[in-house]
């Protein structure tokens, strides 16, 4: 009997390593990680550097993402630097696909707001792919300045 309860916890702890490995497997990193840096002059002669940087992570089951960023603040003076701030976070965003599936994805951001910007920010397209069937969905993401964010998805023909 002794050996029935050992043979049942060690059956148990095998099936918890599965699932929570399966679990894992489920969250990919985007492959396609940007970074855009700029400067500035602030009075008294001081530079400040700004770099901010997004990824994406997919959960490959439900095609579910989170949009993360990272930005990175350092103030200098002609001698040493003065302050470095940091902050950054997760934002989760809705489904691609309706269904569980077995999903692929890739991400990418527009380039950093310049004075070709019609649009502010700018924005991020995520291309999500089916591993199952030939089904594919592209999905464009802007940030008008004006109120919340616009985002458009189309499943693509195959002709």
């Amino acid at each position: 009997m002794r050996y029935l309860f050992k043979a049942a916890f060690l059956f148990g702890l095998l099936v918890m390593a599965a699932t929570s490995a399966r679990a894992a497997d489920e969250f990919k990193l985007g492959n396609n990680q940007r970074i855009a840096c700029a400067r500035g002059l602030s009075q008294g002669r001081l530079n400040t550097a700004t770099c901010r940087s997004y990824a994406y992570v997919f959960n490959t089951r439900t095609s579910e993402y989170f949009r993360c960023t990272v930005n990175l603040a350092v103030t200098r003076n002609n001698k040493e630097i003065l302050s470095v701030q940091t902050d950054g976070g997760c934002m989760k965003k809705p489904r691609i696909f309706a269904d569980d599936g077995n999903y692929s994805f890739e991400a990418t951001e527009t380039e950093p707001p310049n004075t070709n910007s019609f649009f502010g920010q700018g924005g991020y397209a995520i291309w999500a792919s089916d591993n199952t069937s030939q089904k594919i969905r592209g999905c464009i993401t802007i940030s008008p300045g004006l109120g919340p964010d616009i985002t458009k998805c189309l499943d693509m023909k195959f002709e």
